[in-house]
Order: structure tokens, then sequence, then C-alpha cells
């Protein structure tokens, strides 16, 4: 069973409609003992880091969250979900995130004449062989929707990036923690193929 952590943050039926058409039938919850017995677990959520933090601690999640991945039960962020992973954000200056990555989340800089937020089609350079890119192009196209982006402290835990104005850290893969700022639920074939694979991890025969 995969476990989708619902603290009120938006993108959460589309993840779950993605895991449904690949065959998997999820559960979103934010009970314990549920996320607890998950064999996989996914952090999907758009919206403010403060707000996002706010309600996971509200809702006693925070304690679960480091409780499963101290388990290494397989775990992925999505969208905001991965930015919630690191330690801080530029987006709300005081607030810590999870702090299950080293790291900090800073602006977009907008001083090329980018669009901010970063909404649309961008491609990935995949580096460091990533499993959730396993089968996957070089250059492949995914969706983005985003204003701050991840600057990891740890290089070897980025397995993909994409250029907006700056190099941004797409995707991070360390252990059993993946995270992705881009949404693999709204990325055509590619992003089936992307969740396809963070499904069968530990499944391999």
């Amino acid at each position: 069973m995969i476990a989708i952590i619902d603290y009120d943050a938006g993108n959460i039926k589309s993840v779950e409609k993605a895991l449904q058409f690949l065959g998997e039938t999820p559960v979103v919850t934010r009970d314990r003992k549920t996320i607890m017995e998950a064999e996989k677990v996914i952090l999907p959520g758009v919206g403010s880091f403060g707000d996002a933090m706010g309600r996971i601690r509200d809702y006693g999640l925070e304690e679960v969250i480091h409780e499963v991945t101290d388990r290494k039960t397989p775990f992925m962020g999505i969208c905001l979900g991965l930015q919630l992973l690191f330690e801080s954000s530029e987006e709300c200056p005081g607030v810590k995130g999870l702090g299950l990555l080293p790291g900090e989340i800073i602006r977009i800089p907008a001083d090329q004449g980018l669009k901010i937020p970063h909404i649309g089609w961008n491609s990935l350079d995949l580096i460091n062989g990533g499993r959730l890119f396993a089968g996957i192009e070089n250059g492949s196209y995914v969706y983005f929707v985003h204003s701050y982006y991840l600057k990891t402290h740890d290089p070897e835990i980025v397995k993909a990036t994409t250029e907006y104005g700056t190099l941004i850290h797409a995707a991070v893969e360390k252990d059993h923690l993946f995270a992705c700022q881009f949404h693999p639920e709204k990325s055509s074939d590619v992003g089936m193929k992307i969740l396809k694979n963070f499904i069968n991890i530990g499944r391999e025969v």
C-alpha cells in the first residue's frame, strides 16, 4: 500500500489518480498507523512553505514523517513536498523544514525577464544515476509550477537539473528518500514512468 500524506496542501487528488492509473490502490491519510504500515509514502503539496509546515505540525505529522523515514520506508516528496524535506526556505524566514536532507530553498531570480512563478515544461539533465530516471532519456520534458527552488549542500544527491534563470536542482535521491520539484503526475508518459520507477523500488526480483 502506498500512503499519500494529507495535510491540506493541494495536488493530492492528481497524485492519487496517477497512482490508480498505474494499478496501485493508494490511501490518502494523515493516520500514523496507516503511514507507518505503508510500503511507500508520498508527500505532495503546492503552496506556501510556512503554511505547509504549520499544518504538518498541527496534524502531528512531523514526528510521523521522521519515524517512517527512520524506518527506511521509500519516501517521495513532490513539488512543495521536495522543499519541505530540506532545512529552510527564503519564502518563510525562521520556519524550519523537516531537515531530512541538507540545503535550503531560495527564490528563482527575476532579473532576467523570466516569469515567476515558473510554470511550464522544461527539459531535465540527468546526472548521478537516479533510480527514478531508469529508462528515461536525458533531455526529457517535465512540468513545473514553482517560484522557489532547491539549492542543496550535497551535490551527490542531485539526480536531475534544469535551467530557468539559474541552475535548478530538479530531483534528488539519498538512500530511501526521493524528491522532484516538478510534477510527475502532470508530466505525461515521462512522469508516469518516474512514478512507476518509485513504485517498483524494493519490488525488483
